[in-house]
């Protein structure tokens, strides 16, 4: 029987629950603070020992010294067998993008084929949070305008907020027509996915109902489910006042079929099988780049 591919994380509050009794859980790599190096060799060796692969997201947000603790596990046990993915994604969209890829995993698909199905995958996750101030949010890069700043500073003020796909920000208005203490008021409803998805949230210090009882009709998503918040959303969002949502495709036939469309290569590195431009093991392009122009002192003809 196949064992399949590894998918880690670096957080445990980043595991989603399974959607049923064959996914797979996910793979903990441990940060530098709670493992030293020679045991977190032994863990990925044990890893790779056991499944063969290892695919690792690495959002840009994690800690400098958790990304370079995973690149010197993977130098110094001089393996090709080790992914590090790095998928620009919220929190949330991060755990639901490894749990489609732990969903994937007890497929027929190479280790190859797996690590790259992450960049398609991530283009189906919509990832957003309900805020209560806007004031820290440009570093994520959604833009905030001058007037999003200055609202942010009212205590009843809060503002829809989409990551991915697209950058979208929206006041929502509050009062006694709508939810009350509960939730705000529709304003301008970030726009949803045309496609069947479940939707995830979770729950920091901002009392609202506004995910389930608006963002989710609208969106027509087939699920809801409440989920831990986990401990990198407050920094991301750049406020603790916030409930973080994703949504994503949950069917793994659809998932399969997705995936399954796409052409496949073979990576001019490493061999491996993989989809779209690029390795998601070796991380070499597809195609060679064009080669670079002779130096003009070359290329001129002499008199």
């Amino acid at each position: 029987m196949r064992v399949p591919t590894a998918i880690a994380v670096t957080s445990a509050d980043l595991v989603l629950p399974a959607p049923d009794r064959h996914t797979p859980g996910a793979a903990l790599l441990h940060p530098p603070e709670q493992l030293d190096l020679e045991s977190a060799l032994a863990e990925a060796g044990a890893l790779l020992e056991r499944h063969g692969h290892l695919v690792a997201l690495v959002p840009p947000w994690l800690p400098r010294s958790t990304v370079q603790r995973l690149h010197t596990v993977r130098a110094i046990l001089e393996t090709d067998r080790i992914a590090l993915l790095g998928i620009d994604l919220p929190p949330l969209g991060t755990a639901l993008l490894a749990r489609q890829l732990r969903q994937l995993s007890v497929c027929d698909f190479s280790p190859g084929i797996i690590a790259s199905a992450a960049r398609l995958l991530s283009h189906y996750i919509y990832a957003g949070a309900l805020l209560g101030s806007v004031a820290k949010l440009d570093r994520v890069r959604v833009p905030v305008g001058l007037g999003a700043h200055a609202r942010s500073w009212s205590p009843s003020a809060q503002f829809a907020v989409m990551a991915h796909p697209k950058p979208h920000l929206a006041k929502l208005g509050t009062g006694a027509g709508g939810h009350g203490a509960h939730g705000p008021r529709s304003g301008v409803l970030p726009a949803g996915p045309e496609f069947a998805t479940h939707l995830t949230f979770a729950r920091g210090q901002l009392t609202s109902d506004w995910v389930t009882a608006e963002l989710a009709p609208a969106w027509q998503v087939q699920g809801v489910m409440e989920n831990p918040l986990p401990a990198a959303s407050a920094g991301w969002w750049g406020s603790p006042k916030l409930v973080e949502f994703a949504a994503g495709i949950p069917d793994l036939s659809v998932l399969y079929q997705l995936v399954a469309s796409v052409r496949r290569e073979e990576c001019r590195w490493c061999g491996l099988e993989l989809i779209g431009d690029r390795c998601g093991f070796c991380a070499a392009p597809l195609t060679a780049p064009p080669a670079a122009p002779p130096p003009a002192s070359t290329a001129r003809s002499r008199p």
